[in-house]
């Protein structure tokens, strides 16, 4: 526990809130663009730390919340077919798409299997030469490699029944997205995983606008810090790329797991759900790994006209034009057990994370003893 309490000691997360008090000298709206940022800031109550001139925006950093309608219903369609086992994360499953979830299809008995790692679904095609397993991926930098690990011992294995749904999506084109939208953010908390994985590079297209940018770690006093950095860098008329969470992150990041990725996939054009098309934002398998694409394999298009149910505004929570308190919806006609939007399914989701940790649900940072 010693690595924990360190960054949940109370008595620090008051000073570094008597800091910004006194440095926070304008209002400022700064995203946090991962939504594991989003479980510490409402889990602990870091905004009742803040000065009220710092207002928190969430991003669309979830990679469950931001898979399309569209890649929803390819996963569908592609379990009803007979010669196919769809194999899935848990929290997938409970997306809806235009024609219902994975979950329905599962228990009208479509077949999809729950997979842990993308390794289990090799294994489901090793077992299994009779189907053809199809793994529906997800995810940012952070599990991509993975997935492009899971090809290549597909590979070596010689299996010709593994493939993907690659409904993987990349960081830096999305960045490059909000700052085309009519936000007004003035820095950002970056994602330390993904960060972990690509490095710092890709955040100069956010400097390079005047945005500051802190990568930070999901602890209390991770995000604290993270947050009085990117005040003290507006203070100076700064706008740089700071690592808070040295602890795990380098600048040039993973260059193996980068390396497994650019030999596996390419870029490509995705939908993301409640921002449409970004260009090159996506990964499909290519070159010597093509065979490997479930889209061509099995003449799947994904429609790019992505439209938001009737009444949810998952689109504009996603692009933090609006937070969960202002949907009708919340916490009535969509909750976690029912999901209207994919916001409210993922624990990481921004309506989840609101739902979940109100107030009577905060946790108090630790006062560690002298």
């Amino acid at each position: 526990m010693k690595y924990m309490t360190e960054f949940r000691d109370g008595r620090i997360a008051e000073k570094i809130s008597a800091a910004l008090a006194v440095e926070s000298k304008n209002n400022v709206r700064i995203m946090e663009f991962c939504g594991g940022h989003t479980i510490s800031l409402l889990k602990y109550g870091i905004p009742d730390l803040l000065p009220e001139s710092i207002e928190m925006v969430s991003g669309p950093g979830c990679p469950v919340c931001v898979t399309s309608k569209a890649e929803i219903d390819a996963a569908i369609e592609l379990a009803w077919r007979p010669d196919v086992m769809l194999a899935s994360f848990g929290d997938m499953i409970r997306v809806p798409g235009t024609k219902g979830s994975l979950r329905q299809a599962k228990a009208e008995g479509a077949d999809v299997r729950i997979v842990y790692s993308p390794d289990d679904a090799v294994r489901l095609a090793k077992e299994n030469r009779e189907k053809k397993v199809v793994f529906f991926a997800v995810g940012f930098e952070t599990t991509a490699p993975v997935t492009a690990s899971s090809v290549k011992l597909a590979e070596s294995l010689n299996l010709d029944n593994y493939f993907l749904l690659s409904a993987h999506k990349t960081t830096p084109a999305i960045l490059a997205a909000l700052l085309a939208e009519e936000i007004n953010l003035d820095g950002f908390v970056c994602p330390g995983h993904v960060t972990a994985i690509t490095g710092t590079e890709m955040y100069g297209i956010l400097t390079d606008a005047g945005k500051p940018c802190v990568v930070s770690g999901f602890e209390p006093l991770d995000i604290l810090s993270s947050i009085l950095s990117i005040v003290r860098q507006i203070n100076r008329g700064a706008a740089e790329t700071e690592i808070e969470y040295s602890r795990i992150v380098a600048p040039e990041g993973n260059l193996h797991a980068r390396r497994i990725m650019e030999d596996v996939f390419r870029p490509a054009d995705a939908v993301w759900r409640g921002l449409g098309v970004v260009p090159a934002s996506g990964f499909k398998p290519s070159g010597d790994y093509r065979r490997f694409n479930a889209c061509e394999e099995f003449g799947i298009e994904i429609d790019m006209d992505e439209k938001e149910t009737k009444g949810c505004i998952c689109d504009s929570i996603l692009r933090g034009l609006k937070k969960p308190p202002d949907c009708k919806l919340f916490k009535t006609a969509c909750t976690p057990e029912d999901p209207v939007g994919a916001c409210m399914v993922s624990d990481e989701g921004t309506c989840s994370v609101y739902y979940r940790f109100h107030r009577a649900q905060r946790v108090e940072p630790e006062i560690v003893p002298a």
